[in-house]
């Protein structure tokens, strides 16, 4: 039977998460990341994970609504994280367009340290030049560029990683010397985004190489995956389409010499649970409605629309007119969202017509809905099915509330998983790569 591996998203600043619930804290004091990470320790999760927002949105030419919660350095709250956890691993999404790798390798190494071997890093990339006006960059980097970049970035990272050996520490006070080699951590890369040379400051951590975490379902995304992850999230919410994302992804490991079971496919996934299923259904329309106020809708439609539309009705119909097909984007800090901006209306306006939905309501079912709705039996079993039927290798849970939206699932989903022999009872390794089941 395959272990499920389950980690816990705190999900930040966004219409998943419902910042005006009277059962939501708050989302930039240590103490909500605090109870989540120690909710998710006590039902025996793999990691936690953070986000990283570089720089706050803006719509209108105002401070996005959903960002003006600010955005703390997801690292810091991890190093921090590290002194009350003992074994949940700690990862967080480090940005490889605008960062360099000694700093990058330093700060990830360090958590790595402070944690005991529990760190693990979220490869990201970034083109928008609105984020990067936050850096001396500039910020532009042409789209074709950012993998490039990303796989540059990270190899270097894991060369300053592999720079001291593992048993280079010898602090023997009777021959005077700390270390085994008069110049440990020396090392050069040369090429085309990275050039540099020196000695790392930051010794081998404990396991070796921290995690490497990738998200990206596009084509580039899943090689890179394939190359180099440790383990990619994903978005497929049914299980069919879980299938057919696991096979693909799987099955590109081969040409780089790797193994299925090295690379871990981890759905992100949202839930709600209820005492019946009818009641679970209940609480997931309140929580969609709530994720989508009249307001909120009104800003997501702007994003396709790519125009004000701050006087049309939430209740109402969808604008007469098209999208406006401009690269100046009314939202800044989101690029890339549809692709094909005329092929998206008409598909809204399709399913707005033959359900006979206004703007909130089309919003509430295009925008996404939640992953795993029932009782707490049904869902443990779907998430049992996923997993053994190799749909994914686990989940990376979202919940709609922080920091108590975990609690209910791991006082209620947690220990059915468990009963199944699905879900360790404790733990038996130390490390984030240990939990993973992956070699050093």
């Amino acid at each position: 039977m395959k272990q499920i591996i389950l980690a816990a998203h705190f999900p930040g600043v966004n219409n998943t998460t419902v910042w005006s619930d009277p059962a939501a804290g708050s989302q930039i004091e240590f103490e909500s990341f605090e109870r989540l990470a120690r909710t998710a320790e006590r039902g025996r999760f793999d990691f936690f994970f953070l986000a990283e927002g570089l720089r706050l949105r803006e719509q209108r030419g105002r401070i996005h609504d959903l960002d003006v919660v600010g955005r703390p350095d997801n690292v810091t709250v991890l190093g921090g994280l590290a002194a009350v956890t003992t074994h949940l691993g700690l990862t967080g999404t480090v940005n490889s367009t605008f960062n360099e790798p000694v700093d990058l390798a330093r700060r990830i190494a360090t958590l790595d340290h402070l944690s005991g071997g529990r760190a693990g890093w979220n490869v990201v990339t970034s083109w928008d030049a609105f984020t990067g006006e936050n850096f001396r960059r500039g910020g532009y980097l042409d789209r074709a560029d950012r993998y490039s970049r990303a796989e540059e970035v990270l190899q270097t990272v894991r060369e300053l990683w592999d720079a001291w050996d593992a048993d280079e520490l010898v602090a023997d006070p009777a021959a005077g010397r700390f270390t085994r080699h008069d110049w440990p951590g020396a090392y050069a890369h040369r090429g085309r985004h990275v050039d540099i040379e020196g000695h790392f400051p930051v010794p081998r951590s404990p396991q070796g190489r921290p995690i490497i975490l990738q998200a990206g379902d596009s084509e580039q995304g899943r090689e890179f995956a394939a190359r180099s992850a440790d383990a990619i999230f994903s978005r497929h919410g049914t299980l069919e389409a879980g299938k057919a994302f696991y096979a693909d992804v799987k099955g590109r490991l081969a040409a780089y010499g790797r193994r299925p079971d090295e690379l871990k496919i981890l759905p992100a996934s949202t839930f709600v649970l209820g005492d019946s299923e009818a009641d679970a259904q209940e609480r997931a329309h309140h929580i969609r409605r709530q994720q989508v106020s009249p307001q909120t809708a009104i800003l997501l439609l702007e994003q396709l629309w790519n125009k004000d539309l701050s006087d049309l009705d939430p209740e109402g119909p969808l604008p007469p007119f098209d999208p406006v097909l401009d690269d100046d984007t009314i939202i800044k800090g989101r690029a890339g969202m549809y692709p094909d901006r005329l092929a998206t209306a008409a598909q809204w306006r399709a399913i707005a017509e033959e359900r006979k939905l206004g703007i909130r309501d089309l919003i509430i079912e295009v925008t996404g809905r939640q992953t795993f709705i029932g009782t707490p039996q049904r869902v443990a079993a779907t998430l049992h099915e996923f997993v053994q039927s190799d749909a994914a290798d686990g989940f990376i849970l979202v919940p709609h509330v922080v920091p108590g939206g975990l609690d209910e699932f791991v006082d209620t989903v947690v220990p059915l998983l468990q009963e199944r022999g699905a879900l360790r009872t404790e733990y038996t390794t130390t490390t984030l790569r240990g939990h993973l089941g992956l070699a050093a």
